[in-house]
C-alpha cells in the first residue's frame, strides 16, 4: 500500500462502517464498462458535499491490486454485475488529490515537480525496474507498462482547486492543463483516467486542452446523476430507517433535478440528508465555503438584471440560462448567464434540462441566499421577507384588509420585479407570503378542478393544524371573481384527501390605482 499507488481500502471501509452508508457501487459498472476504451477519460463535477470523494475513495478500494477487498464489495450491487470479479484487485491505481500539492506550494511549476517526484518514488519502490525515467511521470509510466502489460487507473480528487484558489493566474491554469493533456491524452498505460471537482473542464477559446474527458456535469449529468447524492428512494428509506419525516425532508434538501433526455433523476443534497438523519433535526447544514463567497459575490453584480434574478427566484420563479456559454471558471463571468450556471455548479441553483431554466432548489439553499441578502445589504428583500410572518397571520385571521396591505408593501420595497402581468404579480405574491415555506408545500400553478390554481399551500404533516391555501390572482379585474373562478373550476378538488380548514383568497390588482385588493372565505374539508 502506498499514499498514491495502490492506496488501499482505509478510506472507503470507513465509509461501510459509518452509521449511514448509501450503496453507490453501481458507479463501479460503468467505470468497467469503459476501461481500455476511448471512453476511458472519465470527469465528474458536482458541488462539495454530493459524494464525490467518496466515490473515488470507492474505486480505489475496488481496483487497487496487492489487497482483497472482495468482502468490502460482495454485499453491494456490484457483486451482482458480469464484470464484477474481472476487474476486482486487477489493476495498479494512481490516487491523487491535487489539493494536497496545491496547499504546499502555490506555485504551478513546484506543485507539477513536487507531484512527480513523489508519485516516481513510490513507482520506483515499488517496481524496481532498471532504466525507469526517474524525471517525466508519463514516460516513467510508460517503461513500467512496456513491462508489466498493465495499464493503471488514475484517480484525481480536486482537480480544479487551482481554478478555484488561483482565479486569476491564467498562465499557471494553461501550465497545469498542459501537463494533464501530456500525462493522460493518447497514453497506453491509462486504462481509465477519473477526475472529479467542482467545476467542468476549463475551456480556452474554442477548444479545451481536456477535450478527450466526457464530463458529467450539474448541467449534463448524463447517466450518472443517481451516483452523486441520494436519491428519492433512498432518501425515503434513510427517513423510515431513522424516524424522520420524508415530507420534511424533501422540503429542505431536495430539488436537484438532473438527468438526460430520458430519465430524469430527483437528487438530494446527501450530506445534509445524513446530518439530519444523523441529528434528528431539519435545518441548514450547508458549510460556509469559498462557495458561499462566491454566491454573495456574483449574486451582487446586477449586470443583465441579475438582482431582478436573484429575487424572482426567491420568490420561486424560474430564470432561462444557456449553460454552454459558460467558460468554466470563476471569474471569466461577461453576464448574467454565466453567474447563474456558476451558481448551478457550486449547488445554489438546480438546472431544470427540458426547460433550460434554473431555480433554487430547496429550504436549505434558500436560506443561504436569504444569509447572502442580508451580508450584501438587499434591505428592501429582507423588509419584505421580515413582514412576511405577519402577513400569513394575517391571512390566517381573514383580515382581507390587512393582507392586501401587507402586499401593497411587499410590492413598493420589490418594485425591482418587472410588474405588468399575472406572473409577475405572482412573484411579488410568492415572495410577500415568504414564510409560508416554513409551514407548506408552495406550488405555482397547482392542478386543480377544471384548471390550474395560482398558488396552492399545503400543509406538511407537522404543521397540520395550519389551514390550507388557494390564492387566485388576478389583473385589473376584481378580487371577488378571483373567488368566483376558484369556485367554478373547482379548484377545491385538489385538496379533496386534506381534512381541515381551507383558506379561499383571490387578489387582484389595480393598475390605475395601484393598489390590491383582497377577498378572503374558509371553507371546512
Amino acid at each position: 500500500m502506498g499514499n498514491y499507488l495502490n492506496p488501499g481500502s482505509k478510506r472507503f471501509r470507513e465509509c461501510l462502517q459509518s452509521k449511514i452508508y448509501v450503496d453507490k457501487s453501481g458507479l463501479i459498472e460503468y467505470t468497467n464498462s469503459v476501461i481500455d476504451t476511448l471512453q476511458k477519460y472519465v470527469c465528474v463535477s458536482r458541488p462539495r458535499r454530493f459524494g464525490k470523494s467518496m466515490a473515488a475513495n470507492m474505486l480505489a478500494a475496488y481496483y487497487s491490486c496487492g489487497e482483497n477487498t472482495d468482502n468490502m464489495f460482495r454485499e453491494l450491487k456490484i457483486n451482482s454485475t458480469s464484470s464484477y470479479k474481472e476487474h476486482l484487485n486487477k489493476h495498479d491505481v494512481l490516487m491523487l488529490n491535487i489539493q494536497e500539492f496545491w496547499s504546499k506550494t502555490n506555485v504551478i511549476e513546484d506543485m507539477l515537480d513536487l507531484m512527480q517526484k513523489r508519485i516516481i518514488k513510490e513507482l520506483q519502490m515499488t517496481y524496481h525496474l532498471e532504466g525507469m525515467d526517474s524525471e517525466h511521470l508519463d514516460w516513467a509510466m510508460q517503461d513500467i507498462y512496456n513491462f508489466t502489460g498493465r495499464s493503471f487507473i488514475i484517480l484525481i480528487d480536486e482537480w480544479d482547486c487551482l481554478f478555484r484558489e488561483s482565479q486569476r493566474d491564467i498562465e499557471s491554469q494553461k501550465k497545469y492543463l498542459d501537463f494533464l493533456r501530456t500525462w493522460l491524452k493518447d497514453q497506453e498505460y491509462v486504462g481509465l483516467a477519473y477526475m472529479t471537482g467542482i467545476l467542468p473542464i476549463k475551456k480556452y477559446g474554442s477548444h479545451s486542452a481536456l477535450n478527450m474527458f466526457s464530463e458529467y456535469s450539474m448541467t449534463n449529468p448524463g447517466g450518472l446523476a443517481e451516483f452523486f447524492g441520494f436519491t428519492e428512494t433512498e432518501a425515503k428509506k434513510l427517513c423510515h430507517q431513522h424516524g424522520m419525516s420524508f415530507e420534511e425532508t424533501k422540503a429542505w434538501y431536495d430539488g436537484y433535478t438532473l438527468g438526460n433526455e430520458q430519465t430524469v433523476v430527483s437528487i438530494y443534497n446527501p450530506k445534509s440528508v445524513v446530518e439530519a438523519m444523523l441529528h434528528h433535526s431539519f435545518q441548514n447544514y450547508w458549510n460556509l465555503t469559498e462557495t458561499y463567497e462566491a454566491l454573495k459575490n456574483y449574486i451582487k453584480m446586477n449586470f443583465d438584471g441579475l438582482k431582478d434574478a436573484a429575487i424572482t427566484m426567491l420568490a420561486g420563479g424560474r430564470i432561462e440560462i444557456n449553460p454552454g456559454k459558460f467558460k468554466n471558471d470563476m471569474i471569466s463571468v461577461s453576464g448574467k448567464n454565466d453567474v447563474l450556471t456558476l451558481l448551478v455548479h457550486l449547488g445554489y441553483l438546480t438546472f431544470d434540462l427540458e426547460t433550460r431554466t434554473v431555480a433554487i432548489p430547496n429550504k436549505e439553499v434558500s436560506e443561504e441566499y436569504m444569509n447572502a441578502v442580508e451580508d450584501i445589504g438587499w434591505d428592501e428583500v429582507l423588509r419584505s421577507v421580515s413582514a412576511s410572518r405577519d402577513l400569513l397571520q394575517s391571512l390566517w385571521n381573514l383580515n382581507e384588509h390587512e393582507v392586501a396591505r401587507g402586499i401593497d408593501r411587499a410590492h413598493q420595497e420589490v418594485s425591482i420585479l418587472q410588474y405588468n402581468d399575472e406572473n409577475a404579480l405572482s412573484y411579488t405574491i410568492n415572495l410577500a407570503f415568504y414564510a409560508a415555506r416554513d409551514y407548506y408545500t408552495v406550488i405555482r400553478e397547482l392542478p386543480a378542478g377544471k384548471g390550474f390554481a395560482d398558488i396552492g399551500m399545503i400543509p406538511r404533516k407537522i404543521h397540520a393544524d395550519k389551514p390550507a391555501v388557494i390564492i387566485e390572482l388576478k389583473w385589473d379585474k376584481s378580487a371577488k371573481g378571483a373567488i368566483s373562478q376558484i369556485k367554478d373550476k373547482q379548484y377545491v378538488a385538489a385538496f379533496e384527501e386534506y381534512k381541515g380548514n381551507l383558506i379561499l383568497a383571490g387578489i387582484n390588482y389595480d393598475r390605475v390605482k395601484k393598489i390590491h385588493s383582497c377577498e378572503i372565505e374558509k371553507v371546512t374539508l
